[in-house]
């Protein structure tokens, strides 16, 4: 199907992603290129000898979960967008071609009502100013969104009103949250949330079951293409209703919840306490009885489970952030030894390093499918099936 080109105004300046007026197709071609020249030791054992990627119908408008920095002009006029390619200076902007269209409408009004309310933009050379970012995070199951905003303290005194006028304007607002970051950090949350309005997450869904997402938890900006990694995965992991199954770096417990129904034991375990407080949670308001979930690295959980004689695994599905595994990981897998490993990657380069400490303990590549899961972008996602010889 032939996908009509839409030209972004911001494309030579916002560093957001690479959309420079080519067509979804020549990005895709140019795409999959890459991927099979980073991979093609691993792509040359497959079934026709190439690693094939998977585009999206729509690749406009796939970003549920965006990010706004905040900034201002010499003379007071507030700004909110992406970062210029490679600097800290703002592309002010109004809308994105990859963004949630309500999620920028939100940012928009979020900046006409801080200089009205006197509220002060951060600047980060100096450290004076108060609000630093927005993060919008849109159900796309339900339309109601989640709106965090993020200053350097708590100090709110206009809180109420603020609410209420964003509110008004946008009554899918379902929460409302402050977060605090007071370091001179790149990472847009610090460590505190104050729910300023709502219950402090919104739910939406995934492969048929329900997820609750809190602020700091990990979850696919583009939920459309999730669905179809997920199902590749379960299906490249040949699940059988014997399996114990292992979800590394689980975050909220999407791909362990959604394979529970296919196996007899599903363990998830994740270093971020909240998100594995609401994986329980997701476990629960599923119905989903033979799932449990640890709070931990996943290198020093395996290695502890490979102590344990008595629990038997036969799966492990992994989904590492873009730095990858470890090679702590990878030797406790050569311990417990299971028949299948399934690596969810969103980074092709690190997916090429971790294949080979694989390799070196005696699995084979089996299967690989690539997916556009950020278009426009140089990033993309990978599921590899592993088999121990």
């Amino acid at each position: 199907m032939e996908i009509k080109t839409q030209k972004c105004p911001y494309a030579k300046k916002c560093g957001g992603c690479q959309m420079d007026g080519r067509s979804y197709q020549d990005y895709l071609a140019e795409k999959e290129r890459w991927i099979n020249e980073l991979l093609a030791k691993e792509a040359k054992n497959l079934f026709d000898g190439r690693i094939h990627l998977t585009g999206m119908q729509d690749p406009y408008h796939y970003r549920y979960k965006c990010n706004a920095a905040f900034g201002w002009k010499k003379d007071g006029t507030v700004l909110a967008g992406s970062y210029m390619e490679k600097t800290h200076q703002i592309c002010d902007r109004d809308d994105c071609l990859i963004e949630n269209k309500k999620a920028d409408e939100i940012v928009v009004e979020v900046k006409k009502l801080l200089p009205s309310f006197k509220i002060k933009v951060y600047n980060e050379d100096t450290g004076y100013g108060w609000f630093r970012h927005t993060m919008v995070r849109v159900s796309r199951a339900t339309g109601k969104v989640m709106l965090i905003l993020v200053a350097v303290d708590s100090v709110f005194p206009s809180k109420n009103n603020f609410v209420k006028a964003l509110l008004k304007k946008f009554p899918e607002i379902e929460t409302v949250i402050l977060n605090v970051n007071e370091k001179q950090t790149n990472m847009v949350l610090g460590d505190r949330n104050i729910t300023l309005y709502g219950p402090g997450f919104i739910e939406d869904t995934l492969c048929g079951l329900k997820f609750r997402i809190s602020p700091g938890d990990f979850f696919q900006v583009n939920p459309v293409m999730t669905e179809q990694i997920y199902e590749t995965a379960k299906k490249f992991a040949k699940l059988k209703s014997t399996d114990t199954i292992l979800d590394a770096y689980c975050g909220i417990g999407t791909i362990g919840l959604t394979a529970a129904s296919k196996v007899a034991n599903v363990i998830g375990v994740e270093l971020n306490k909240d998100a594995i407080r609401d994986a329980k949670k997701n476990a629960q308001r599923n119905k989903i009885n033979n799932a449990r979930f640890f709070a931990g690295d996943a290198g020093d959980f395996i290695t502890e489970l490979a102590e344990d004689e008595e629990t038997p695994l036969d799966v492990v599905f992994l989904d590492p952030p873009r730095s990858g595994t470890t090679e702590e990981f990878v030797k406790a897998i050569q311990v417990k030894k299971p028949s299948r490993v399934v690596y969810v990657s969103c980074n092709p380069e690190t997916l090429s390093r971790d294949l080979t400490l694989f390799h070196k303990i005696g699995y084979v590549t089996k299967q690989m499918q690539a997916f556009d899961q950020f278009p426009f972008t140089g990033h993309a996602e990978v599921v590899t099936s592993l088999v121990l010889k």
